[in-house]
């Protein structure tokens, strides 16, 4: 696929921060530095948008990226908690601690927060933020929201009076966070508490509360859709209760036709083999509870965009839509985790029952590609990214194929504002961020990527270099063509030895380095 050619932006000035710690050398930037809002979705697919070829009604988010562009090659980590640790960090998530398990973030890296407030600019978060710290103690001037993996859509605390009990992985243990408050077993008083709706509000709060400062803001919101649990209010899920019907072969085939008509999909991107069950197998009864899964998960991802759409309407109405970037990706790759819990009551979608979605339909979720979150397989680590910029991007609805990843956040919105990336912060120094940014995409440049990436996740590892991937689930490593072959599907390691072993040290004296850097 190539990449479209996009038109030049418009005036660029000249902003030199001189923030203590703060290197001092002069960036480009335009004029008037832009409000900046990042939104991210959790465990949700890259085919599951309208504007990447799903039929889950998501039109604010396909009115986006016809005004803006969709990248096919941006990548995350295939997990959450890494993800966000890259995104924020401009780092990779092996170099600031947290690669393994939710820590508290390395001394040796800051947050987007901390380098944009130095810049002058108001940095507000809602959402979900997988880590021992706190958005409100890394950079942000205000934070609401979850602490943690996941939670309840419905209560993430305890139970309340005249209700079920709401299903939870650790009952009461789930942490949240409003401004400097840290509460564990977090149970909302508000009946009409939804966590996608909620984070909006807060959002929303926010806008409307600075909405007269003269300074630019930085949004940061993190929702947990379509994480499991499967939880959504009964009139969202009323609009696909039978869309489904047909199983998640139908699907997976009806996506990838849209996405081949979309042009997001050509001769390099075959669809991947299948690793769904023959639906015909299913009693009536068993296709009837999968179809129900599938309509929870769709119900969630349209909430999730008309919340999208009320942001955007609240960015019109406070007047800040016109100078203003938005990006809007996903964390990893669709779930075919499946989380079984003792006693479960109550419907499909219901506060009272926790329900995955599963492999089979995860296979449909992330088509064309391979595979699923966990996995450095293109299905666990490829993300749908949309990115939005009146006047700066210049052709509405491009397309591009050029390859990216959550650590070029930090240089993108580096360029984009203004600001200056710190050599020291708290007495510590900061490793050099890893990424590269991708403003010159976004104003139509040609720009080549010049690192390799890297991904190590659990069983699951992967280097990109040029057009050459090495990628491994546990021990066996194939290597992939991906400039002829992005869904993965001719192994030509045997053939390229010699490409098979350049990677595989690089993959190796890359985590080795990594790991000097993490500073406790």
């Amino acid at each position: 696929m190539k990449r479209r050619n996009f038109l030049k932006a418009g005036a660029l000035g000249i902003v030199a921060s001189l923030v203590p710690g703060y290197a001092e050398n002069a960036i480009k930037s335009p004029a008037k530095k832009p409000n900046i809002i990042f939104i991210l979705a959790d465990d949700m697919g890259w085919s599951d948008l309208g504007c990447y070829g799903s039929e889950i009604s998501t039109p604010n988010l396909d009115a986006l990226a016809k005004g803006g562009i969709r990248f096919t090659q941006i990548h995350n980590t295939a997990k959450c908690m890494p993800s966000r640790a890259c995104l924020l960090t401009g780092l990779y998530a092996q170099q600031c601690g947290m690669d393994k398990r939710p820590v508290h973030f390395s001394k040796n890296s800051v947050t987007l927060g901390d380098v944009l407030k130095a810049a002058g600019y108001r940095t507000l978060a809602a959402g979900k933020h997988h880590s021992l710290d706190s958005l409100y103690d890394q950079g942000f001037d205000r934070y609401y929201g979850l602490r943690d993996g996941c939670c309840n859509y419905f209560n993430p605390g305890r139970q309340r009076a005249g209700e079920g009990v709401p299903a939870q992985k650790r009952p009461g243990q789930r942490v949240w966070v409003i401004d400097d408050k840290t509460i564990v077993g977090y149970t909302p008083k508000e009946k009409d508490f939804y966590t996608t709706d909620y984070f909006t509000k807060y959002a929303l709060d926010y806008l409307e509360e600075y909405k007269n400062e003269e300074k630019p803001f930085f949004l940061y919101l993190a929702y947990t859709a379509p994480h499991d649990p499967l939880q959504a209010w009964p009139e969202d899920i009323k609009k696909y209760e039978d869309r489904y019907k047909d199983g998640w072969e139908v699907l997976r085939k009806e996506r990838y036709r849209r996405q081949i008509k979309l042009g997001l999909v050509d001769e390099s991107m075959p669809l991947s083999e299948p690793t769904y069950e023959d639906w015909d197998s299913l009693s009536d009864e068993e296709k009837k509870t999968e179809a129900r899964k599938m309509a929870v998960y769709a119900a969630m991802i349209d909430c999730m965009d008309r919340n999208i759409g009320k942001l955007i309407a609240k960015l019109k109405e406070v007047g800040k839509d016109k100078n203003t970037l938005i990006v809007f990706a996903s964390d990893n790759g669709c779930s075919a985790e499946v989380v079984r819990l003792e006693n479960q009551i109550g419907k499909i979608g219901s506060m009272t029952r926790w329900t995955s979605l599963g492999g089979n339909w995860a296979n449909a979720s992330n088509v064309p590609y391979r595979m699923f979150k966990n996995y450095s397989y293109e299905g666990g680590i490829c993300t749908p990214m949309i990115a939005w910029w009146p006047g700066v991007i210049k052709e509405p609805g491009s397309i591009t194929d050029h390859p990216g990843h959550f650590i070029d956040f930090m240089p993108t919105f580096i360029e984009a504002s203004g600001a200056s990336y710190p050599t020291e912060h708290n007495g510590f120094s900061i490793t050099p961020y890893e990424g590269e940014s991708l403003l010159p995409v976004l104003k139509g440049k040609s720009a080549g990527r010049r690192k390799p990436i890297f991904w190590q996740w659990g069983k699951g590892k992967a280097v990109l270099k040029g057009k050459w991937k090495l990628v491994a689930w546990e021990k066996k490593w194939s290597l992939y063509d991906m400039e002829n072959d992005k869904t993965e599907t001719n192994d030509l390691s045997a053939n390229y030895p010699e490409v098979v072993k350049e990677l595989k040290s690089m993959h190796a004296e890359w985590l080795v380095n990594c790991k000097k850097a993490v500073v406790k």
